[in-house]
């Protein structure tokens, strides 16, 4: 009885993840990550270092310090949840930023769409002097009422 071998495809694997990995919807992707992630920084930034100290300002406390030690001693765990509020904050600034950001897009876009509707379109059609039905351009002959038509 011979033993059947399974043939390892390594050249169809890696064909096939070389047009995956350079399909543009997947570098499209990868672009959005890597600025999604600068993106994130940055608004993280401005929720810790502007809007957190001002909130604080107004609320008395800056969120990022707010914990709850459960139990007693020093190996006690604590819950930061100023950081868990501060997170909450970055997440609602970022999407809302998204949010306007795409509201923006869509905006434009639907300008751009409309403009390109406006334009009127060549008629491709005339109508019957005799029955007033529409017929092809070309036509020298009412297929309606079959009368003449002048040319011009």
């Amino acid at each position: 009885m011979k033993k059947e071998r399974k043939e390892f495809k390594g050249r169809g694997f890696i064909a096939e993840f070389r047009k995956f990995i350079t399909r543009g919807n997947v570098l499209d992707m990868a672009v959005g990550v890597i600025v999604g992630g600068a993106f994130t920084s940055i608004v993280t930034s401005l929720n810790q270092d502007i809007l957190t100290p001002l909130l604080g300002i107004f609320g008395g406390t800056d969120f990022s310090y707010l914990t709850v030690t459960l139990g007693s001693g020093e190996d006690a765990p604590v819950l930061h949840y100023g950081n868990f509020i501060t997170a909450v904050i970055n997440f609602l600034i970022t999407a809302l930023v998204i949010f306007c950001l795409i509201k923006l897009i869509n905006a434009v876009g639907d300008r751009v769409k409309k403009k390109e509707e406006e334009k009127p379109l060549a008629p491709s059609a005339k109508k019957c002097p005799y029955c007033l039905s529409e017929i092809p351009l070309e036509a020298v002959r009412c297929p309606h009422c079959t009368s003449h038509l002048d040319e011009g």
